[in-house]
């Protein structure tokens, strides 16, 4: 299935803000976790900054390490299951099933877009 290109650029942007979204959701509950201000801060940054570590090697689209599609899709539901956990303790049951699907249909267009296109990734 092939986006129009309006929609394909605003699934992208969708993309990236849900993306962000993840790494400051790991960030809130880094920072909401543990009882003290060192592991405070130490969960806060370390959290998202594993995942962006994680994405940024094996799922961005310039990945220094490219995976096959489903080694791509395996490190998106790692990387947006760990926030989708961390909103579960954040918030109620209803944010946290909006964000998963948002995600998920997101995740969706995007890789039906991407192999419609034949990039595979």
């Amino acid at each position: 299935m092939k986006l129009p290109a309006p929609l394909h650029v605003l699934n992208e942007a969708l993309a990236f803000l849900l993306e962000l979204a993840a790494l400051a959701l790991l960030a809130c509950w880094g920072w909401q976790t543990p009882e003290t201000t060192v592991p405070h801060l130490l969960l806060a940054v370390a959290a998202p900054a594993a995942a962006a570590t994680v994405w940024g090697l094996f799922a961005a689209p310039k990945a220094r390490t490219p995976l096959p599609l489903a080694g791509v899709l395996a490190v998106k539901t790692l990387v947006f299951g760990a926030a989708t956990a961390a909103l579960s303790t954040l918030a109620g049951p209803g944010w946290t099933l909006a964000f998963a699907i948002v995600v998920t249909v997101n995740t969706a267009l995007a890789t039906a877009g991407r192999r419609s296109r034949g990039s595979g990734r």
